[in-house]
């Protein structure tokens, strides 16, 4: 009878340590709530950046803001060199302020460049307010997953990550059929297009409120000192204390080890490891804009009007590209934590390297074919399904994987800053390319391009699926092996 009892005194006393039903629930049903608020950023990132794909036509007429090819390339990417600025400032704000502060005074930017954005007089201003409200888009690029990272688990962390990327390519969507609906019906009304910008005020207002009701990154909070806030935040979302308070430990021990990089300034970039973590950050960054993935977000209405169809039917074609990138991001959140990383990237360049020689031999060989524009706009959804399942969330998530903790907001800056200044090159030169050398040609020149960043994914991409943030920071820090091959699982 003794040992009865004192068996079940010792169930009794483990239960206490192990996560109720209820409690995982409640922490699920928490952490998706603070998830879906903060990745309100990455709609407006979607929307901000998609909005333009139908709305240039009308902007670009006579009666309107009567762009040059050089204006439509600027007013384009205007927004992207903005975001190229507000990304390399808005980590280390974030590292000083908080992630939460920083993107409530970002919500505040979205909706004020917005409504700019929409009531432009001319191409000049234009490009001032699209480059202001990029300020706030390249800091959300940076601080969503990065803020998204912190609350994760290992476990979950590639999907929670890549949640954003959802967000962003569902934004995109929605700016499509926006863009189409009130394309289609105010066709004759050539000052539509302000009300397509505008649609993006709304999604500002949700993010500025959710911004005032989630907490602040418990990571942060642990870096600056309040460990008991830190503790209290993690207990709403993980199952029990006790993975909490050891959470926390893991975090101030990783802390302890970042000393030599405390204030994760410029010189750190003198240390052989934080050196290289930068450059392969930048190359992540640099490789996933010269695939051409803007090409397709930012003209695709232009490209399938070239190919032959009509503006109405090109604004309808275009929300299937949306489509196809929101499905194909959600299937890659699910693949995230099921194949690794380097395979992910390897596939996806293989995919839309193939799918961008196809678009330039199609338009070369049925120049004059009634198939041409179809053909076009499959070959693009195809390379929309690889680059968004596969390459995309992949490359943020390494981003946001790779760096330690003090030096995560200055790496994720120089990083993103260098992804948006290549975007913008990108953004920019391509209605020129296609203006001086055809369709045809300028997607000869991105197969190019492709080919260079399968090289460097192959070379360079460092593994990182199953590890913790302070793993991934230790194989770095004293050059123990990071899986630049393929690893088991």
């Amino acid at each position: 009878m003794r040992k009865k009892l004192i068996l079940m005194s010792f169930s009794k006393n483990k239960s206490l340590d192990q996560p109720t039903s209820s409690s995982n629930n409640i922490a699920k049903k928490n952490l998706k709530k603070i998830a879906i608020l903060s990745t309100f950023g990455g709609l407006l990132f979607g929307i901000d950046t998609g909005v333009i794909n139908g709305a240039l036509t009308f902007m670009a007429s006579p009666q309107e803001l009567n762009l040059t090819s050089t204006d439509e390339g600027l007013v384009t990417s205007g927004i992207t060199l903005g975001a190229a600025v507000g990304a390399l400032t808005a980590g280390k704000l974030s590292d000083r302020y908080g992630r939460r502060k920083v993107m409530l005074f970002l919500s505040i930017i979205f909706l004020v460049f917005t409504a700019a954005c929409s009531l432009a007089p001319n191409a000049l201003t234009m490009i001032i307010f699209r480059f202001c409200l990029g300020l706030a888009v390249g800091g959300a690029s940076v601080i969503v997953p990065t803020f998204l990272s912190e609350l994760s688990t290992p476990s979950i962390r590639g999907k929670l990550v890549t949640q954003n990327e959802l967000m962003i390519t569902g934004g995109q969507l929605l700016a499509f059929s926006v863009n189409a609906l009130l394309g289609i019906l105010f066709n004759e009304q050539s000052n539509i297009w302000r009300w397509m910008i505008a649609f993006g005020m709304i999604p500002s207002i949700c993010l500025f409120v959710g911004m005032m009701i989630i907490p602040e990154s418990p990571r942060w909070m642990v870096m600056k000192g309040k460990v008991a806030e830190a503790e209290k935040t993690l207990v709403s979302i993980r199952s029990t204390k006790d993975e909490a308070a050891k959470e926390i430990m893991q975090i101030q021990h990783a802390l302890k080890q970042e000393e030599e990089t405390k204030q994760a300034k410029l010189k750190d970039l003198t240390i052989p490891w934080v050196r290289r973590l930068i450059l392969i950050g930048v190359g992540i960054g640099i490789m996933q804009q010269i695939i051409g993935i803007n090409i397709m977000m930012y003209y695709g209405t232009t490209i399938l009007m070239k190919s032959g169809f009509g503006h109405q039917s090109a604004l309808v074609a275009n929300i299937f590209n949306g489509l196809v990138s929101a499905v194909a991001t959600y299937v890659g959140m699910h693949l995230m934590n099921k194949v690794n990383r380097r395979k992910m990237l390897l596939t996806g360049i293989t995919g839309t390297g193939i799918s961008l020689m196809a678009i330039a031999l199609i338009s070369t060989f049925l120049t004059n074919s009634a198939l041409l524009p179809y053909f076009v706009i499959l070959t693009t959804m195809i390379f929309l399904g690889f680059f968004q399942g596969c390459i995309s969330p992949t490359t943020w998530l390494l981003m946001s994987e790779i760096f330690p903790q003090n030096l995560r907001g200055l790496g994720m800056g120089i990083s993103t800053f260098f992804l948006w200044l290549s975007n913008f090159l990108v953004g920019f030169v391509f209605p020129i390319l296609l203006a001086n050398i055809g369709l045809s040609a300028t997607f000869i020149v991105f197969v190019g391009c492709n080919l260079l960043s399968f090289w460097f994914a192959w070379k360079f991409a460092p593994e990182t699926r199953g590890k913790s943030l302070e793993q991934i920071q230790l194989e770095f820090q004293y050059g123990q092996k990071t899986g630049i091959g393929p690893e088991q699982h």
